[in-house]
C-alpha cells in the first residue's frame, strides 16, 4: 500500500466530512487507506461519518487522549509506505497528494514533507514552513519583532520568511496539519511524543526526523486550512496547553540553547502565557469576544452575505437553506460550473465588497479549481464557503449550515 491517511477528529463532523470528500478524490488513483481516530466526540461523528464513508477505518476513543497519542494509535495500524497526518479542517486539491508522493519517491532522503497551506480567504499561512525555534527566532515570535522584520533570518526565522513560498525548500520544522511522513523514517525517529497532549509535537517530530538522518521539505502545493476550526483558540485552556507544550519542547531540546538561553526562552514562554491569559480575562470581563469580535462575519456587518456559484439544483437548495437558517442578507446566485465560469468570482461584474463569502458547489467545481480561484482572488477579502449537494451542508469558516 502506498499511503495511509490519518485524521484525528474532535466534534467537527461536517469539517471532517468535507475533508474526507477531498481526500477520497485525491487518492482515487492511489493505493491508499484512511484512518480516523475520534477523541470522544459528542456530536455523533462516528455514526455520521461511517454511514457516509464505509471505507474509513474509524477508531473511537472513550476519552480525549490528545493529538499525539491518537495519531500514534492509527500509525501503528497503518500499512502504507507513507503516512499522512492531516487535520480535519483541511481541504485538498485532487492532485496535491500525487504530486507530494512523486517528490518523496524521487528524494529518498526526504523523511517528511509539508505543503503550502492557505487560509479560508486564500492567504498564505506562515506555519507552512518553519525554522527551528532558535533563541533569536523564538524571541522574534514572542516579542512580535519577527512581524516587524519578516525577512530577518534571525528574528523572522521562526516562519522562514526569507524563503519563497512558491518554491521547494528544505526546512527544519513542518506543521502537523499536513505532514507527509516516510514510514521507514518514522521507524527510526519514533512516533509522536505522547507527553505533548496538543501542540508542539510536530516541532519535536520534525527535529527527530532530522536527527535520524532524514530531511524535511516544504512543497509549494496548495491546500486549504481553516486553521483551528477543530480547536477554539480563544480559551484559557488553549493558552495553557499551548504554552505547556512549548515548555515541554524546550525542556526536551534545551541543550541546543545552553543553560542561560534555555532559561530565557522558558521565561519568555511563561511571560507570554500570563499576558495572553490576562488579555482573555479582560476580553471576557469587558464583553470583547476575541476571534468572534474580529470576525463578526469579518466585516462587522451582521449577517453573512453569500455570492454563490453552482448548479441550478444547488442554488435552489441554498435558497431554502438560507431561509431555514434566517440568513436574510443580500445574496447573489450565479448558475455555473468550472467550464462556464473559468475565473469564478474574479470574472464577474458584481461589486464584490457587497459580500462576505464566496460559495462554491463542490459538484460543479473541483477542489483544485476552488482553491486556485480562492488564492488567485485573495485580495477580494472574501471567505470561502463550500456546499456539498449530496449532504446538503454548507461549510464556512464560522460554522456549518444544514
Amino acid at each position: 500500500m502506498k499511503l495511509s491517511v490519518v485524521i484525528v477528529n474532535y466534534n467537527v463532523k461536517h469539517y471532517l466530512e468535507q475533508c474526507l470528500c477531498s481526500v477520497y478524490r485525491a487518492i482515487d488513483n492511489l493505493s491508499a487507506e484512511v484512518l480516523v481516530v475520534d477523541n470522544a466526540s459528542a456530536d455523533g461523528s462516528e455514526a455520521y461519518i461511517t454511514e457516509r464513508f464505509p471505507r474509513v477505518t474509524y477508531i473511537y476513543n472513550k476519552e480525549n487522549v490528545g493529538f499525539a497519542r491518537a495519531n500514534n494509535q492509527a500509525i501503528r495500524q497503518a500499512k502504507g509506505e507513507y503516512v499522512l497526518l492531516l487535520n480535519p479542517d483541511t481541504l485538498l486539491p485532487e492532485d496535491t497528494l500525487e504530486n507530494a508522493l512523486l517528490f518523496m519517491d524521487a528524494h529518498p532522503r526526504a523523511g517528511a514533507a509539508g505543503v503550502k497551506m492557505l487560509t479560508d480567504d486564500g492567504k498564505f499561512l506562515p506555519e507552512s514552513k518553519r525554522g527551528y525555534p532558535t533563541l533569536a527566532a523564538t524571541f522574534g515570535k514572542l516579542s512580535g519583532l519577527g512581524k516587524l522584520f519578516p525577512h530577518s533570518k534571525s528574528l523572522g526565522g521562526y516562519y522562514c520568511n526569507a524563503l519563497d513560498m512558491d518554491a521547494i525548500h528544505r526546512v527544519e520544522v513542518l506543521a502537523g496539519a499536513f505532514m507527509l511522513l516516510r514510514a521507514s523514517a518514522l521507524d527510526k525517529s519514533g512516533l509522536l511524543d505522547e507527553d505533548f497532549f496538543m501542540y508542539g509535537e510536530d516541532i519535536d517530530l520534525s527535529c527527530r526526523i532530522e536527527e535520524a538522518g532524514y530531511e524535511n521539505y516544504y512543497l509549494p502545493y496548495p491546500i486549504l486550512h481553516y486553521k483551528g476550526e477543530s480547536t477554539s483558540k480563544d480559551t484559557y485552556r488553549y493558552v495553557r496547553v499551548f504554552c505547556e507544550a512549548m515548555d515541554i519542547f524546550f525542556r526536551k531540546h534545551g541543550e541546543r540553547y545552553g543553560v542561560v538561553g534555555r532559561g530565557l526562552v522558558r521565561a519568555g514562554i511563561h511571560l507570554q502565557m500570563y499576558i495572553r491569559l490576562s488579555l482573555l480575562f479582560l476580553q471576557r470581563t469587558f464583553g470583547f469576544s476575541g476571534k468572534e469580535a474580529k470576525r463578526s462575519f469579518r466585516k462587522g456587518q451582521g449577517l453573512p452575505r453569500f455570492l454563490v456559484f453552482g448548479e441550478e439544483a444547488t442554488i435552489h437548495s441554498l435558497r431554502s437553506l438560507f431561509k431555514r437558517n434566517g440568513l436574510t442578507g443580500k445574496h447573489h446566485f450565479v448558475v455555473s460550473n468550472e467550464t462556464s465560469s473559468v475565473d469564478g468570482h474574479g470574472g464577474t461584474f458584481i461589486y464584490l465588497k457587497d459580500f462576505t463569502h464566496v460559495v462554491y458547489d463542490c459538484r460543479a467545481f473541483s477542489f483544485s479549481t476552488i482553491i486556485r480561484l480562492l488564492s488567485r482572488h485573495r485580495k477580494t477579502g472574501l471567505h470561502l464557503g463550500v456546499y456539498n449537494p449530496e449532504s446538503r451542508v454548507l461549510v464556512t469558516p464560522e460554522k456549518c449550515y444544514l
